[in-house]
């Protein structure tokens, strides 16, 4: 098997958007997105010796990036532990529970329109983050972005499990008709 190799020169070109959008969809902020992903650049420049070839390029600065938002999280929240940082798409049909870094199209196959449909999708899935009730929101984050325990979110915010379950549904139900009405 061929070891994969790292060309930090393309980096820009080949995964820019793509980083962009991962990360928006679990910080909802332009800024602080574009800054993860300006950081995931420098750290993978820091620590290409530790590179082994062993995965694609994508896939090890994907793996920065999540440790980066990870960290993000951490130090707003000042939570110690383990995040997963994961958020499902929910269609209502079939591909339910499909993950949507999977709906962004391959930055191998990239055309301009392309790559202006990869922003939009990122905007609408801010903006549709943003509409949501603000406890709706933060249940959203803590539960699918954040990874948390429900035990955990049931004590920090003081609900039962049974009631953040509706809760998480109904900010499920309602992404999928933002993103329905907004983007699809």
């Amino acid at each position: 098997m061929a070891k994969h190799v790292i060309d930090p020169n393309n980096w820009i070109k080949l995964y820019a958007d793509y980083l962009y959008n991962y990360t928006i969809t679990r910080v909802n902020d332009k800024v602080i997105a574009q800054d993860l992903v300006s950081e995931t650049f420098l750290a993978g420049l820091k620590s290409m010796a530790n590179f082994k070839g062993e995965a694609s390029e994508r896939t090890w600065l994907i793996s920065i990036l999540k440790r980066k938002i990870i960290d993000h999280y951490r130090k707003i929240n000042s939570i110690k532990g383990k995040a997963e940082v994961r958020m499902s798409f929910n269609t209502g049909n079939e591909d339910e529970g499909d993950w949507i870094e999977e709906r962004v199209a391959d930055p191998f196959d990239k055309t301009a329109e392309d790559t202006l449909e990869n922003s939009e999708l990122g905007d609408a899935i801010y903006n549709c983050i943003g509409k949501l009730p603000q406890k709706q929101a933060d249940v959203f984050k803590m539960k699918t972005i954040l990874g948390y325990e429900t035990e955990t979110i049931c004590n920090e915010l003081n609900i039962t499990a049974s009631n953040l379950w509706v809760i998480i549904h109904r900010a499920r139900t309602s992404l999928a008709e933002c993103l329905e009405k907004n983007w699809f």
